[in-house]
């Protein structure tokens, strides 16, 4: 009776609900940070998205150790007092389509391994500054939006880039992707 094992079962079963908790704190978090990014303000009485974000984390039963870290995050501040750099990173996913990535850290050097190690293992690779960015210009949300777009018509290339941009989000420093092409949920909110 290999596999048949309780503990197994109770591994397997508790991995998968703590997988699902933490994309859900994940999304919660980038709330949060937007929120407070956008309110200008950490306290919830003078910032109304806050509240929203806060109801939303205490539905998901979120830490308030989270909830505060992400609330430090999107003032610019980190628990341990470092400050929060944003970065922007360029690469190309499959088929040579362009991308940005904008991140938000407090260790640089963690997160450009983070990006180098999701662009590689997902058939994409990371570029210098000024490698992708002609491709797009900035919005006037702050963002970016392709100037240039490049038609990806094969099937399997754009499974392969939404893969990409499916792992670059999972990256807890990345804020937004822009991708260079049609077809790609490159907005998670």
């Amino acid at each position: 009776m290999a596999g048949h094992s309780k503990w197994n079962n109770i591994k397997n079963r508790k991995g998968a609900q703590d997988a699902a908790k933490g994309k859900v704190f994940g999304e919660v978090a980038k709330l949060i940070r937007i929120a407070v990014k956008e309110g200008g303000s950490d306290d919830p009485k003078f910032n109304a998205g806050l509240r929203v974000a806060l109801d939303k984390a205490r539905s998901a039963n979120m830490p308030k150790e989270k909830i505060q870290k992400a609330i430090e995050r999107g003032m610019g501040k980190s628990s341990s007092g470092a400050s929060i750099q944003e970065i922007t990173y360029e690469g190309f996913g499959p088929g040579g389509v362009a991308m940005i990535v904008v991140a938000l850290t407090d260790n640089v050097n963690r997160t450009a391994g983070d990006m180098k190690f999701a662009f590689s293992r997902n058939n994409g690779s990371m570029g210098g500054p000024g490698s992708a960015m002609y491709m797009f210009q900035r919005a006037q949300d702050g963002g970016y939006e392709a100037t240039m777009k490049i038609d990806v018509e094969d099937n399997a290339t754009k499974l392969q880039l939404q893969k990409l941009v499916d792992a670059i989000r999972e990256i807890e420093d990345v804020e937004d992707v822009y991708v260079a092409t049609d077809g790609i949920d490159e907005d998670e909110k």
